[in-house]
């Protein structure tokens, strides 16, 4: 699906957005890594518009914790 590189940039960007979500919590990192993933099929493959998208679904994860 990606290369190795985009592949790298996709982790880096989840355990960017995520670094305060313990590993263990893994409905919120799994919710954050499929709207990153949805973003980069889409063409968004920019490191910022992962970001924005990636924290955008962890505010729309914690928000549904509550």
């Amino acid at each position: 699906m990606f290369d190795a590189e985009t592949t790298a940039v996709l982790r880096a960007v989840l355990d960017e957005v995520c670094v305060s979500v313990s590993r263990y919590e893994t409905s919120a990192r799994t919710y954050v890594a499929s709207k990153i993933l949805e973003a980069a099929v889409a063409g968004d493959t920019s490191v910022a518009k992962l970001k924005q998208v990636g924290r955008a679904a962890l505010s729309d994860a914690s928000t549904a914790r509550r």
